[in-house]
């Protein structure tokens, strides 16, 4: 009942004024009569003893709205008209601190009396509300109606020594003189709850984020058909159209804790895999995704991830979808499959971070800033059941990577890893390179050793420099005697950070596709010639949520034969975010 009744009064300025009036008789007929900001005063003593609450000044404005999983960009913190989003608002026990307030205005002299007495107005922490300039009408109100509800809260708990005659016949003043701000300042308030109630009614979720990314991709190759080695392959025309594909991810991010996360990802993907026999016949024409053309949705990532040991340790549990580059950090900006480079073999180190792998379980420390270890065991058929399969049994891979960032313009990555690829299913390239480098031995059970340097160097704000090189060592399981064949690869990038734009990003790759540069004992298992990948793309980013990425890749002697034609891929890709 008495919260009605107040909050009856607190919307009516008259009636209020009468209020406080009268309860201002009964209280200063107990308390003695004091001058405006003159000494301590009781409330502040309360407050130090805990007796009293003190409700955050201006709790409209501090309302994080970005930490809402659904954000409404016309939402604003209302209170002080021109708060920016996120600022963190301290207490302020003077309005002499609050620097912008003109000293010689009436209401200055009044608004120091209620700060300093009843601690009811907050600032920013450099004692300004927002550059060198007097305070608003508005911010003035606000400031106002932030002590008229102190003040109220005080008279509502009927406690003694804390309100005088004079206080109340200030306050009076004051509301009279902003009563259009006043009630301007509690309309803005009511919507804003009403709105904040809607959007506590229909959130997603309290614990889980959803985020997005669409692609349309067009593409097209150029230049004759390349020919495998014994001679197939190999049409004098041009086996490709161009096409219009399109690659759609909705992710959904759950936190139990606030510092571990579930995420889930839904996909489907139609962009073509220009590959096939009928088409480029070489590997080494793969964009930076593909798949086999179908609209099926699928399960495309399932993992869970969270802290221990204080923080500097992390522990990573993937079902489906997980790549070695999930698993352990890359640190080329050009990773990304949407906003990166747009060629499969130019986003990373194909032998290294294409090694078996959908589920597994990772272990990551962190020595210091700029020192961490990552550990980690993944395999490609977990939930097979079949002999030769399943997580133990079957195709696997271990893996450790150490990274060093001795500053914020320097990193290095050297990371080693063992692999076992079962019979009929040997990939040691991740569908990069030369037909021969992926499965030199038919199919046979492979082990491969792969060692692998990568390293960034942010020359300037605008420029980073940067590459990777990688050698993987393979022998077939059913021969101890066979030598181990060499297959070599690795690039060097080049990223051009806010091109032209902020947000924007040029890219330039120059590498070898992974080749087979030592057969062994067998001559036959070597490439005979040397394929260039020479790539350039410039993803210009037209908004926050926006992005056009043109590009183009060339390659030379394609699948390592040189006389096959030159083939030229061009792209145009648009990436939608939110």
């Amino acid at each position: 009942m008495t919260r009605l009744i107040w909050k009856t009064l607190k919307h009516s300025p008259s009636v209020l004024s009468a209020a406080l009036l009268m309860a201002g008789s009964a209280i200063a007929a107990e308390a003695p009569l004091q001058t405006l900001g003159s000494g301590e005063n009781s409330v502040n003593q309360n407050l130090a003893q805990g007796t009293i609450e003190n409700p955050s000044s201006f709790e409209i404005a501090q309302i994080d709205i970005r930490s809402m999983p659904m954000d409404d960009p016309s939402l604003a913190p209302v209170g002080v008209s021109d708060l920016e989003d996120g600022e963190s608002l301290d207490q302020v026990t003077s309005v002499t601190q609050l620097s912008d307030v003109q000293p010689t205005d009436w209401a200055f002299q009044a608004l120091q009396s209620l700060v300093e007495r009843y601690g009811c107005i907050a600032g920013y922490p450099d004692g300004t509300y927002k550059g060198n300039r007097a305070m608003t009408r508005f911010e003035f109100a606000a400031g106002l109606n932030s002590c008229l509800d102190r003040i109220t809260e005080l008279i509502a708990a009927a406690t003694a020594d804390l309100v005088t005659r004079e206080d109340l016949a200030v306050l009076q003043r004051l509301q009279e003189e902003f009563a259009a701000e006043l009630a301007a300042l509690r309309g803005r308030v009511d919507a804003l709850e009403a709105r904040t109630a809607e959007l506590e009614n229909n959130q997603f979720s309290t614990t889980t984020k959803l985020n997005g990314e669409v692609l349309f991709w067009l593409s097209d190759t150029w230049g004759e058909q390349a020919q495998r080695r014994g001679g197939s392959g190999g049409s004098e025309e041009d086996e490709t159209q161009t096409t219009f594909g399109y690659r759609v991810r909705l992710n959904f991010d759950t936190s139990f804790t606030g510092k571990d996360r579930l995420r889930t990802r839904l996909q489907a993907n139609n962009i073509p895999n220009y590959s096939g026999g009928n088409l480029t016949n070489t590997l080494m024409t793969r964009l930076g995704t593909d798949s086999s053309p179908d609209d099926d949705i699928s399960i495309g990532k399932l993992a869970y991830r969270f802290p221990i040991l204080d923080g500097r340790g992390r522990i990573e549990l993937a079902a489906t979808g997980y790549g070695i580059d999930d698993f352990i950090g890359v640190i080329t900006p050009l990773e990304s499959s949407g906003a990166g480079a747009i060629s499969r073999f130019g986003r990373f180190n194909p032998i290294y971070y294409r090694a078996p792998s959908d589920a597994g379980v990772k272990f990551a420390y962190a020595f210091n800033d700029a020192i961490q270890l990552t550990v980690g065991y993944a395999a490609p058929d977990s939930e097979d059941p079949q002999e030769g399969r399943g997580v133990f049994n079957g195709g696997f891979s271990g893996f450790g990577q150490v990274t060093i960032e001795p500053n914020d313009r320097i990193a290095f990555q050297l990371g080693y890893l063992r692999a076992y690829h079962p019979k009929d299913d040997v990939n040691l390239t991740g569908s990069t390179g030369s037909f021969l480098a992926r499965d030199p031995f038919d199919g046979r059970a492979t082990t491969a050793d792969v060692v692998n340097f990568e390293a960034q160097w942010r020359v300037t704000d605008g420029f980073q420099i940067g590459g990777w090189g990688g050698t993987l060592f393979a022998r077939p399981e059913d021969n101890d005697d066979t030598d181990d064949i060499t297959i070599i690869t690795g690039a060097l990038t080049l990223a051009f950070p806010d091109l032209l734009k902020e947000g924007s990003l040029g890219g330039i790759i120059v590498g070898v596709p992974p080749i087979v540069t030592d057969g062994g004992d067998d001559d036959s298992l070597k490439d005979d010639d040397t394929s260039i990948h020479i790539e350039a793309f410039y993803r210009f980013q037209m908004n926050d949520n926006i992005a056009i990425t043109p590009g183009v890749f060339v390659i030379t002697n394609p699948n390592h034969i040189e006389d096959n034609d030159t083939l030229w891929v061009g792209t145009l890709r648009t990436q939608f975010r939110f």
